[in-house]
């Protein structure tokens, strides 16, 4: 039997590639979120049945996902398409995103392929005398899909 199997995967070991930007520092992110998918529904009432409402398959939904790191004044890719596309509104390209949760040798374990992605917010963490933190960019995106691949 093959135990590894069995075990719970970790959730910190990760690595995010957009595509189309090779860069180093575009890879190392400190909390990806928004990996869910949610069905909608519609009710239906059918005559003369008073006891439940049918509920009927729509479409699905996805939340935003959001990719944090901590600032560096390294220049960066990722950076300049999500600024260019939110503050002066060119360069709004459609990037794919592939999540890939690694095991200790590095490879992937399962993976998340985000589809059309575009920027829609871009945050930078507050600057604080009293706190003794890193500087946190974090960078909204919408995508259209994802694709969950959990033997890659």
């Amino acid at each position: 039997m093959d135990w590894e199997r069995l075990y719970p995967h970790v959730g910190f070991h990760f690595k995010v590639e957009v595509t189309g930007f090779s860069d180093q520092v575009d890879i190392g992110f400190q909390e990806v979120t928004g990996l869910s998918v949610k069905m909608e529904t519609e009710d239906v009432n059918e005559g003369g049945e008073n006891r439940f409402v049918h509920k009927l398959p729509t479409r699905m939904t996805y939340s935003e996902l959001s990719l944090k790191r901590g600032m560096i004044s390294a220049s960066s890719s990722l950076t300049d398409w999500v600024r260019k596309s939110i503050t002066q509104f060119e360069d709004i390209e459609p990037k794919d995103i592939l999540i890939s949760l690694l095991d200790e040798e590095h490879q992937p374990l399962a993976t998340w392929n985000i589809i059309r992605a575009i920027p829609t917010n871009w945050q930078i963490s507050d600057l604080k005398a009293e706190d003794n933190a890193i500087m946190v960019e974090s960078i909204n995106l919408v995508y259209t899909y994802f694709e969950y691949n959990p033997n890659p």
